[in-house]
């Protein structure tokens, strides 16, 4: 044998070896490899947009937070400024009562201090009376001078 011949004919089998592997093996193994790339990109970028989505959610979470605390403050702020409201409203309603109740007994106190000299006018009269008779030592008659006791009364 020839060293050209076994060469040449090595190198046509590995051309129809390559030829085959080209036509038949290589799209298989390139689809193949092609979509797991795809499939890793694919996945990566997931990965990416999941810790943009998180990053995102995470400040969202962190604003809702800040205004949720915001609105209870504000709540909380409005309740103590309504509380207030009300202790001041329920003192004034207190003051409002307590002068009625202070003028009812003041009109009450001047009325039985009208009923107490009307009376001591009566008393005084009756007292009077008794005392001109003893002195008179005689009777008056309350009837008979009705209208001078009561000027009399009228006078105290």
């Amino acid at each position: 044998m020839n060293i050209n011949l076994t060469l040449i004919s090595q190198a046509v089998a590995f051309a129809i070896f390559i030829w085959f592997t080209v036509k038949f093996v290589w799209p298989p193994l390139r689809t193949a490899i092609d979509n797991r790339q795809k499939t890793i990109a694919e996945g990566l970028a997931a990965g990416e947009r999941g810790k943009l989505d998180l990053e995102l959610a995470s400040r969202r979470s962190a604003e809702v937070l800040r205004e949720t605390k915001d609105k209870s403050a504000e709540v909380l702020a409005q309740a103590e400024r309504r509380a207030l409201q009300i202790i001041e409203d329920a003192k004034a309603a207190a003051r409002v009562e307590a002068d009625k109740v202070v003028v009812s007994a003041k009109a009450e106190i001047a009325q039985e201090a009208e009923r107490a000299k009307q009376v001591l006018r009566e008393r005084v009269a009756d007292l009077a009376v008794a005392g001109a008779e003893k002195i008179l030592r005689r009777e008056v008659n309350a009837a008979a001078h009705a209208d001078m006791l009561s000027a009399l009364k009228q006078e105290l």
